[in-house]
């Protein structure tokens, strides 16, 4: 069993529902923003590579604090 032809209609719809202004449509734009995304995230985790530095864990965070009282 698989998908109905127009699921992707319906999945725009529930989208456009969930995420008003995202402008999301189905499968390629989607794609396409997914790239865009998992770009963007690369170029931020390679920079805080390039630092040396990692992105912080709320554990991380709580530790800093409590040893700056």
């Amino acid at each position: 069993m698989g998908f109905k032809a127009s699921y992707l209609n319906e999945l725009e719809r529930m989208l456009e529902k969930v995420l008003p202004h995202a402008m999301l449509k189905a499968k390629p734009k989607l794609e396409s923003r997914i790239r865009t995304l998992k770009r963007d995230w690369t170029i931020v985790y390679d920079m805080d590579r390039a630092n040396g530095k990692d992105a912080q864990t709320i554990a991380d965070i709580v530790e800093e604090i409590d040893s700056e009282d």
